[in-house]
């Protein structure tokens, strides 16, 4: 189970240059403009994988929003049933949340992979304006009070949803004993 919830390292650009690298440094040099190419495709394929990210994001966020007011118009004058017939749609539920952590933490497992091809390719750049400049103002993601990572907020989301979901489960049973 650790392997599914605990976070994974993102790989080191300096570790990337054997796979990255069809040539020598000098090969590099020379065809200086196709380098620079593939890095702006490489970036722009990056940056759609995080614009893909915040599309999942958006889409069960607006489903478990659309559950919570369904719920809340059922809340008004809920059913005369059990309220253990919940329990399958609790687990459901719970589920989609377990689904939306494990695709944010497949995103954030690709961009740090893809952003460290960028840094790799960065490398062998006259400058390195985000893998060293912007990175290091930004002090590599370690100090929350200069910035913290997108994808370490966005993981929470999901976790506080499924809490929500099974406290409320718990207060429709333990409202219903009340009242029986």
């Amino acid at each position: 189970m650790k392997r599914y919830f605990i976070e994974t390292t993102a790989p080191d650009a300096a570790d990337l240059a054997d796979t990255l690298w069809n040539g020598d440094a000098e090969s590099t040099h020379s065809n200086l403009a196709v380098v620079v190419d593939q890095y702006k495709l490489y970036v722009e394929m990056a940056d759609r994988v995080s614009a893909r990210r915040s599309l999942a994001n958006t889409f069960f966020l607006t489903l478990n929003t659309a559950i919570f007011v369904a719920i809340g118009v059922f809340w008004k004058d809920p059913p005369r049933a059990s309220p253990w017939l919940g329990l399958m749609p609790l687990l459901v539920l719970v589920l989609q949340c377990l689904v939306w952590f494990w695709i944010i933490r497949s995103y954030r497992q690709l961009n740090a992979g893809k952003w460290a091809v960028v840094g790799a390719l960065e490398r062998r750049l006259p400058a390195s304006p985000w893998w060293t400049a912007e990175w290091s103002a930004l002090g590599s993601g370690k100090d929350p009070s200069r910035y913290w990572p997108l994808t370490h907020v966005e993981q929470w989301v999901p976790f506080l949803f499924a809490v929500a979901y099974i406290f409320g489960f718990i207060a429709i049973v333990l409202t219903t004993r009340a009242a029986s």
